[in-house]
């Protein structure tokens, strides 16, 4: 068990204090104390590491296994003993331009707090830090725990968003470069990025329910005075959420102006090819004309006349350039 705790501390009246090792006579003393409570963080427990949590906190089976398993949607469950929370933490690979989920989940329930985090996203060492330095936001118990890991997951969305606008910025110039600039396989790029942006767009759009619950009332083990913070909450996210669609709509504009593009520069290239070979049929024709064996052909007894075909023959493709050129075909 030593291994998946990351960090287990009683936090009486906002103040850290030192509890005892054992997780029962710590959940027994917070609950004595009454302004106190347990914070419990987890990192991958696996099902046997986890049975000793489930029985001292009461958690309800269908929570447990949604915690063991991960691999849920944002969701925000009411049970008799307990809230549970699912939040999807994102990490953006701004080299590889790749969006990693990992799951984090928080049972919230009375005196204590548990965290199960899964992947090496948002790590939650820097929530307690700062949670531990406002006392004041503590002293509202658990709530303040769930209030506190939901705005740094929150606020990392807009981090990640902001990302992938400047690498959408540079694809969008990519592809409208002049002179047909872009890379060979600029669509397979647009429509990679399109999904990376739907695999975030599955962490934050579920979320926005939830956060509206805990912003209202009628949520059990949620301190009243918590709601407006997670009002703030639920606005950032708000603006997250109306970044990703615009993102997503960007990119399908993106995609068809690529496509609209490239269908016109075929047809550019086909109208080049035709007045080339437009050009080159033309003598073709001439010269086949005067290449059979006719004995009867005026012109071929004539000292002019293979002088006055040439002639022809330049004049036909000479005609032919120019309306080619004027018309913009060249």
């Amino acid at each position: 068990m030593p291994r998946v705790i990351v960090d287990c501390a009683i936090y009486q009246d906002g103040r850290r204090t030192e509890g005892p090792a054992d997780l029962s006579d710590a959940l027994d003393r917070a609950r004595a104390a009454g302004d106190s409570f347990l914070w419990l963080g987890l990192h991958e427990p696996t099902e046997k590491e986890f049975e000793l949590v489930t029985s001292e906190f009461g958690l309800h089976p269908l929570a447990v296994e949604d915690a063991l398993h991960a691999h849920q949607r944002p969701k925000l469950e009411v049970y008799d003993d307990s809230l549970f929370l699912v939040l999807k933490p994102v990490r953006y690979n701004e080299k590889a331009g790749t969006v990693t989920a990992g799951e984090l989940m928080v049972f919230v329930g009375d005196s204590f707090v548990v965290t199960v985090r899964h992947g090496e996203a948002n790590p939650l060492g820097a929530v307690r830090e700062r949670l531990e330095e406002a006392p004041e936001v503590l002293r509202h118990g658990p709530t303040a725990v769930m209030y506190a890991v939901s705005d740094a997951v929150v606020d990392h969305y807009l981090d990640v968003a902001d990302g992938l606008h400047e690498d959408l910025d540079g694809l969008e110039t990519e592809v409208f470069a002049p002179d047909g600039a872009a890379g060979h396989n600029t669509a397979g790029r647009i429509y990679a990025f399109k999904r990376e942006v739907l695999e975030f767009r599955r962490a934050t759009g579920p979320l926005a329910e939830p956060m509206e619950r805990l912003a209202g009332a009628g949520v059990p083990f949620v301190h009243e005075g918590s709601r407006p913070f997670f009002r703030d909450v639920s606005d950032h996210l708000t603006r997250v959420n109306e970044h990703v669609e615009g993102l997503d709509r960007l990119l399908s504009d993106i995609l068809a102006a690529h496509l609209a593009q490239m269908g016109v520069r075929q047809n550019d290239d086909m109208r080049k090819i035709s007045a080339w070979a437009a050009m080159a049929a033309v003598p073709t024709l001439i010269a086949g004309i005067y290449g059979m064996n006719f004995d009867y052909m005026p012109e071929l007894k004539q000292p002019w006349g293979y002088p006055a075909v040439v002639l022809l023959m330049v004049g036909a493709i000479t005609l032919l350039y120019r309306t080619f050129k004027r018309r913009g075909w060249l």
